[in-house]
């Protein structure tokens, strides 16, 4: 039987994939890393379908490493009579918990078969919360920056995992960047917010991201040009008829 690593999306029950609802609607059993995929997951399969395993919240690799060992030899032997689902937000091959389960299924029981359903993540679904074009062309670098950390160099970030959003603000803005903020975009648990102010966004949260884009960035795409035409019509005033 299979083993499904399935997206939920950034935490909208409605943004989970066709194909991610019609696996959690068929498996045996689904399996969730945490509350809040525990959460979204219920959207779509009842309650005495979900499974549980636990995962200690420590940093301690030993630690860690043993309790991936015993959550895989269960997903494992949950595999062996029907079909698994392990979801987690977002993408599972994007900074997601399905990385670890999949080494450990691989390292000790490779028997098993797996396969990954993509999902929406919050790195690519920011663009539409913050209101930001990703144009043809563009680059965009992807960084973390836990803990007050403002990596720079590209000319378009997205940074995640903000968690000091005054530091990181004016470590960027310093360095030449305009910065804007989302916190729990499209997610149903708390407050979705979108802002330009640090100090809006200061108490911590690890569900906050960043875009961050040069100062005076020229956007090379032939329709750029419509803008300003349309901004020079606009500051004719019409002829009033006499």
């Amino acid at each position: 039987m299979t083993v499904y690593g399935v997206g939920l999306g950034p935490g909208d029950a409605d943004l989970v994939t066709v194909k991610g609802k019609r696996i959690l609607e068929s498996v045996d059993v689904v399996y969730s890393p945490g509350r809040l995929s525990r959460t979204v997951a219920l959207n779509h399969v009842p309650e005495e379908r979900i499974g549980d395993l636990d995962f200690p919240m420590t940093r301690d690799p030993d630690e860690l490493r043993r309790a991936w060992k015993e959550a895989a030899a269960e997903v494992a032997e949950r595999a062996e009579s029907g079909d698994v689902a392990f979801v987690t937000l977002g993408d599972p091959n994007v900074y997601s918990t399905f990385g670890h389960l999949r080494r450990t299924l691989d390292a000790f029981h490779p028997a098993v078969e797996l396969e990954v359903v993509p999902g929406v993540s919050a790195m690519t679904a920011f663009a539409t919360a913050l209101g930001v074009e990703i144009e043809s062309g563009t680059g965009l670098s992807l960084r973390e920056a836990a803990n007050g950390a403002a990596p720079t160099g590209p000319d378009r970030m997205i940074l995640f995992k903000v968690t000091d959003a005054p530091a990181t603000y004016e470590g960027l803005t310093e360095a030449g960047y305009d910065v804007k903020f989302g916190r729990r975009l499209f997610m149903e648990q708390g407050e979705t917010l979108v802002t330009s102010d640090p100090q809006e966004i200061a108490e911590r949260d690890y569900y906050t991201l960043a875009y961050a884009e040069r100062e005076g960035l020229e956007r090379d795409v032939a329709t750029a040009e419509f803008d300003a035409e349309s901004a020079d019509t606009d500051a004719v005033e019409p002829e009033v008829s006499k």
